[in-house]
């Protein structure tokens, strides 16, 4: 899987919620696009990521 620019390998399918709590992500703050297309929030649990894919993240930062 290419993820945000980088190519891991992942052995078996993972949820978006597994993957992003596996790379030590808060799932609330961040932004997931598979494969060009916006993954909702809702879907987290539900979407798969494959080896094949490519997943970007993106993290909301606060600032003033």
């Amino acid at each position: 899987m290419k993820w945000n620019g980088k190519q891991i390998t992942l052995e078996t399918p993972v949820t978006v919620l597994e993957f992003l709590q596996q790379q030590g992500y808060n799932a609330q703050r961040v932004a997931v696009e598979r494969n060009g297309e916006i993954v909702r929030r809702s879907d987290f649990e539900k979407e798969l990521l494959r080896d094949e894919d490519t997943v970007e993240v993106v993290t909301f930062v606060g600032g003033g």
